[in-house]
């Protein structure tokens, strides 16, 4: 069976605009990631939204639970923004039940070149086939459960919670 991946934005989908120095969105880079990466993981892709996760509203949130309730898949990765990720996670644990998720993203965007969005969508790739029902988020080859993690601000890392 496909993992369904959906797409909300956040610094993985980010480009640059030499000429202003400003971040945007144009279209996503994940069927590229794919590629590079030799994913032989069967995939059912959708785009959201594009946008920077600090801009995500309780609706694009109800969105997403929706979506994730409404798929035929039972496993999920969604790219999404880091700086809210937790928040959406937490979400989708009350709202979605019996469907393994897994939110990852980039804390610099793939079209920098050093970005960790790669290997961060390959783990949670790993994740969603192999995690038991429930929501995750993974960065930096971790997985930390939904309503046990937060971003470290000053560090830039994931964390788990007591």
């Amino acid at each position: 069976m496909s993992i369904r991946i959906f797409i909300t934005g956040g610094t993985f989908d980010k480009e640059y605009n030499e000429l202003n120095g400003q971040l945007y969105f144009k279209d996503s880079h994940l069927a590229d990631l794919l590629q590079l990466g030799r994913s032989r993981v069967p995939v059912v892709t959708r785009t959201l939204m594009m946008i920077d996760s600090l801009e995500m509203s309780e609706q694009d949130r109800d969105l997403i639970a929706h979506q994730c309730n409404s798929c035929e898949e039972s496993r999920i990765v969604i790219t999404h923004g880091t700086d809210t990720m937790a928040i959406t996670a937490s979400l989708l644990a009350e709202k979605v039940k019996d469907k393994t998720i897994v939110l990852t993203g980039a804390m610099i965007p793939i079209k920098f070149g050093s970005s960790d969005g790669l290997f961060n969508l390959g783990s949670a790739l790993a994740f969603a086939q192999t995690l038991p029902a429930g929501v995750y988020i993974a960065m930096n080859g971790r997985y930390f459960h939904a309503n046990r993690v937060r971003k470290n601000k000053e560090t830039g890392n994931f964390e788990e919670m007591e």
